[in-house]
């Protein structure tokens, strides 16, 4: 079959790979029909992450059940799924707990040994407790193909963030970036109920989108001056619940800049940079809670699902270049160039 692989900085390829194969009892074969790139996947890309030559990639992707191991019961051959960008057990405490990020026996696809989302198929561990079954019908409907898809990463990371800054009925709420995370942590707060929604970005598309999914203002400013400005928006007092979806030194320090006394920073950006921006002394003088990391999308599933599918909640806008499987270097290329929000890769 064919499969995304990295093989160095800025050199990603399609190439072909064997076919994947049930190999435990609780595996389940996926055929891919739509995934995507993220903008985690960059680092990658960009070489700052490292990856094995030949490794693969993406962890992003709905399809259809094409194969089942023998303990497998939840979904069956021809079922349409959605899958989490990381796999898990279900049954350890941490799944119990909802953070099926820290399952034991968890992982991320396009680990080494693994499948990656961006290819024709993906060997699926600990299917019954990973994928979600879809409405069959759901097949035939692109738009909502595109905003069914955005559940196995990006709107969950929204939703977390959102939980995370603690966003409640008529709060003030502030996100900072406006990659596909940020867009989303828009739409979380919205449907959370949020009074007023900032965002904070310098891409007029990309905010045009904020403000079609739910923000009421927008900031383009960045450092000192993007924090001046929510203030003066917030009469000085700042936002009761930021999101930061970047995962600078500087995004954080504005994070922590535009935060009200007592407020809460959710934060899902992937850190990378020299330093976190953190000043504990400030945040511990201001009583400013920090939450967030791994968004835990599988345990968001199911709420979030029902709101996908009648409509309520539509993130298919994130996706603004569409790529067939052996143009995904392209698609790479398109969001390093920052010409593409989110590339959606059709197989």
């Amino acid at each position: 079959m064919r499969a995304t692989t990295v093989h160095a900085p800025f050199d990603v390829r399609v190439d072909d790979v064997p076919e994947p194969l049930v190999q435990l009892p609780t595996d389940a074969i996926v055929r891919v029909v739509r995934a995507c790139v993220c903008g985690s996947d960059l680092w990658a890309y960009r070489g700052v992450a490292a990856r094995e030559p030949g490794q693969r990639i993406g962890h992003e992707f709905l399809g259809v059940v094409e194969d089942t191991g023998s303990e497998v019961t939840g979904v069956r051959r021809g079922d349409l799924v959605v899958a989490p960008f990381m796999w898990s057990d279900g049954v350890c405490d941490f799944c119990r707990e909802g953070l099926t990020t820290s399952c034991v026996h968890g992982g991320i696809w396009g680990a080494v040994g693994y499948d990656g989302g961006q290819g024709e198929a993906v060997r699926v561990p600990y299917a019954d407790p990973t994928l979600v079954r879809l409405p069959a019908d759901a097949a035939s409907d692109d738009r909502l193909l595109s905003a069914l898809l955005a559940l196995s990463d990006v709107l969950g990371t929204g939703h977390h963030a959102a939980l995370g800054a603690g966003v409640r009925p008529g709060a003030t709420v502030a996100v900072v970036g406006d990659g596909a995370v940020g867009l989303c942590a828009v739409l979380a707060a919205r449907r959370l109920g949020a009074g007023r929604i900032i965002a904070l970005g310098r891409h007029e598309a990309r905010t045009d989108l904020a403000r079609r999914f739910g923000a009421t203002d927008v900031v383009a400013e960045r450092g000192a001056a993007a924090v001046a400005a929510v203030r003066e928006l917030t009469g000085g007092q700042g936002a009761h619940a930021v999101v930061e979806a970047v995962g600078t030194e500087q995004s954080m320090s504005t994070a922590v800049g535009i935060a009200r006394d007592g407020g809460a920073i959710g934060f899902v950006g992937v850190p990378h940079g020299s330093g976190t921006g953190l000043d504990l002394s400030v945040m511990f003088d201001r009583n400013i809670a920090l939450r967030g990391g791994v968004a835990p999308v599988r345990t968001y599933i199911p709420e979030l699902l029902p709101d996908v599918l009648d409509g309520t909640v539509d993130p298919s806008p994130v996706f603004d270049l569409t790529v067939d499987l052996e143009d995904v270097p392209a698609g790479y290329k398109a969001m390093d160039e920052r010409t593409a929000l989110k590339v959606l890769v059709t197989v």
